[in-house]
C-alpha cells in the first residue's frame, strides 16, 4: 500500500502503470491458459500430478515460470484440492480423479516479473446439482467482488460485495452456503502475495482506497456446510472439517477508469 497526497492523507492499494497493467494481463493470460488445458485433461482416470505437469508445461512453454513452485517449500505448480479439500491441496500420482469429482485448481505463473493468479472450479464429467450450485454461487460471489473494483471503493467495500453475493445465491438456488474463515484475496504485482489481505465477508467503508491501477486478487472459496478448515499433516492442504465439499474461484483484478478489467480472463 502506498500514500498518496490530497485534502486528506488516504491510503491505497498501491497502483501499477498502464503499462505494468499490460505486462500483468500477460502473465494472467498464461494462467488463463494453463487453467484451459488442465480443464481440458481432467477425466475419470487422471491423476492430480498429471494435470500438475501439463500447467507446468504451458507455463513454461509461454516464457513462464510457475509461483507457486518452491513458494515457501510448495513442491507443485497448481493446488489441486478435490471435494472436501478447499485450497493448497498438493497434486499426486496416487489421486486420480474420478466421475462426480469437484475439483478447484488454483494456479499463478511469473512472466517478466510480474504475477497472475487465478482458480476456477469444475465437475469431472456429470455432478449433483448441489455441487453444480456451488461452484456458481462461488463464482458468482466473485464476480460481485470484482464489480466492486472502482476508484474510490474502500477494501472491505470488496469484501462486503462478495459477501452479499453469496447472500445472493444462497436466496437463487435456496440454501445455505458456509464463507471458509481466515482465507481470502490480496495484493498481487511484483510478488504473488502482498498486503492487503481481502477477506471475503465484513462491513464496507474500512481499509484502504482503490484507485486507478490498483490489483487485487479476488478469491472466494464456499462450502456446503461449515465455514471452519483444518491442514492435514501435509502442512499445506486445507480441508472442511465437517467433510462438505468446497468450491474455489479467482480473478487477478485492476481498477481502471472504464471499469473492473480482469487481468487472468
Amino acid at each position: 500500500m502506498i500514500t498518496l497526497p490530497g485534502l486528506r492523507t488516504r491510503k491505497v492499494v498501491e497502483p501499477r502503470t498502464p503499462d505494468e497493467l499490460d505486462a500483468m494481463a500477460a502473465a494472467g493470460a498464461l494462467v488463463a491458459s494453463a487453467l484451459r488445458a488442465v480443464r481440458e485433461a481432467a477425466a475419470p482416470g487422471v491423476s492430480t500430478l498429471d494435470l500438475d505437469r501439463i500447467a507446468e508445461s504451458v507455463i513454461r512453454d509461454g516464457g513462464g515460470t510457475p509461483s507457486f513452485l518452491g513458494y515457501h517449500g510448495f513442491p507443485a505448480s497448481i493446488c489441486s484440492s478435490v471435494n472436501d479439500r478447499v485450497v493448497h491441496g498438493i497434486p499426486s500420482a496416487a489421486e486420480t480423479l474420478a466421475a462426480g469429482d469437484l475439483v478447484s485448481i488454483d494456479c499463478g505463473a511469473v512472466l517478466d516479473g510480474w504475477h497472475g493468479d487465478s482458480a476456477i472450479t469444475f465437475g469431472i464429467g456429470a455432478i449433483i446439482p448441489v455441487d453444480d450450485a456451488l461452484s456458481q454461487a462461488t463464482k458468482e460471489s466473485m464476480e460481485a467482488g470484482i464489480a466492486a473494483m472502482v476508484p474510490g471503493n474502500r477494501l472491505t467495500d470488496v469484501s462486503h460485495a462478495i459477501e452479499r453475493g453469496t447472500r445472493a445465491a444462497e436466496q437463487r438456488y435456496g440454501r445455505k452456503f458456509g464463507i471458509v474463515e481466515g482465507y481470502g484475496g490480496h495484493g498481487i504485482g511484483r510478488r504473488m502475495h502482498m498486503d492487503p489481505f481481502l477477506p471475503n465477508e465484513g462491513q464496507p467503508g474500512r481499509g484502504p482506497y482503490l484507485a486507478v491501477g490498483s490489483v487485487l486478487a479476488i478469491e472466494p472459496m464456499l462450502t456446503l456446510g461449515t465455514s471452519k478448515t483444518a491442514v492435514l499433516e501435509d502442512e499445506w492442504t486445507v480441508v472442511t472439517v465437517d467433510g462438505s465439499r468446497a468450491a474455489h474461484w479467482e480473478h487477478t483484478v485492476a481498477v481502471t477508469e472504464d471499469g473492473p478489467r480482469i487481468l487472468t480472463r
